[in-house]
């Protein structure tokens, strides 16, 4: 029996409530496969907004079928909900969606694994009802309670609780963790994960407390002996980072999260002299997503953006996903209760 079961694990199907973020944009079936090796939910995310989106397809169906091909466990799939001015979703969203659901319905085997799909930045709306035709649980990442309640009274599966820290895209709302998620579950009735700041047993027994029902991390998976696909010297700059060395600025759906070096500062200086303005939000936004893919792919950290929570300022290691998944479930486990043990007797008993 896993030492954590609840309406999360029963409903994915998983051993341990710990799930891999999505970490585009790039690859990362690799290491989503070895996340679900391990009792987790790992996730494929989405392989960036290329001018070519049915190439993008392509790609983000490849990645999907060598996560499958690498585990034959439960893992998701994350995508942005992109939006335009006019509050239009964008076509690589649309896209996106459905090549996931097209490689389930063509795949028996791949669609008893792909069972998740999260959406985060904008409302999913009519994609909701989408996805739950398929039969696939739907997590939808949030910054705030009052989108909480509207996705789950939308019919969402599950809401994602994104504090400020953590990395990537951060919540425009830029409400932290410890005030957001007690927010949240007590807003809403569906299951409820945690993101932002969490990295070891603690963070998982600390959500358990707050009322969710599991974490989801990026940054701690990112710094993993099964992170092949990411540069070493991305890696290490997350290894070698302090408190400080986090900085939020304007990214591709809202607020980022990364390392303060050239790049951040680029956009944080054309910000304040309003260079946006003069420049093509579309292209503007593919340098920033190929600026992303470049520091994971070329190492380049001090002139592509790099991103990051602010956890990465408290890891110094590469953890083993395969022992380390199934550990923290077990010491998040023994910290509730340890603590249960030192209250004292008859106290909480009906």
């Amino acid at each position: 029996m896993p030492p954590i079961v609840n309406r999360y694990t029963r409903l994915t199907g998983i051993e341990h409530p710990i799930v891999q973020e999505g970490l585009g944009p790039f690859r990362t079936p690799k290491l989503a496969a070895a996340v679900s090796e391990a009792g987790g939910l790992g996730t494929v995310s989405m392989p960036g907004m290329p001018e070519d989106i049915a190439l993008g397809a392509r790609t983000f169906r490849e990645h999907i079928e060598e996560c499958a091909s690498l585990t034959d466990r439960v893992f998701a799939v994350n995508i942005p909900v992109g939006v335009d001015s006019n509050g239009d979703v964008l076509p690589f969203t649309d896209i996106y969606i459905r090549t996931a659901l097209e490689a389930r319905a063509a795949d028996p085997a791949l669609e008893r694994q792909l069972r998740v799909l999260t959406t985060s930045a904008g409302f999913p709306g009519d994609y909701i009802q989408l996805i739950k035709d398929a039969g696939m649980v739907h997590q939808h990442k949030v910054g705030a309670t009052r989108q909480a309640v509207k996705a789950a009274e939308a019919g969402v599966d599950v809401v994602i609780a994104a504090g400020f820290e953590m990395g990537g895209h951060a919540p425009s709302k830029a409400v932290h963790t410890f005030v957001l998620v007690p927010s949240v579950t007590e807003a809403v009735d569906v299951p409820v994960l945690l993101t932002g700041g969490a990295r070891d047993a603690r963070g998982l027994a600390a959500a358990l407390a707050l009322g969710a029902e599991g974490v989801a991390m990026g940054t701690r998976f990112i710094t993993s002996t099964a992170n092949s696909d990411w540069h070493p010297a991305y890696i290490q700059a997350l290894l070698d980072a302090r408190e400080g060395d986090d900085v939020a600025f304007d990214g591709v759906y809202g607020p980022c999260r990364g390392l303060r070096n050239a790049a951040s500062q680029r956009l944080a200086d054309a910000a304040g002299r309003h260079d946006e303005a003069v420049v093509d939000p579309v292209e503007l936004t593919r340098w920033k997503i190929e600026s992303m893919q470049r520091a994971q792919t070329e190492g380049d950290t001090e002139n592509s953006l790099v991103m990051t929570g602010q956890v990465a300022s408290a890891i110094t290691d590469l953890v083993d996903v395969a022992e380390f998944v199934p550990r923290m479930a077990d010491e998040a486990a023994g910290i509730l209760r340890s603590l249960a043990a030192r209250l004292p007797s008859g106290v909480g008993a009906p």
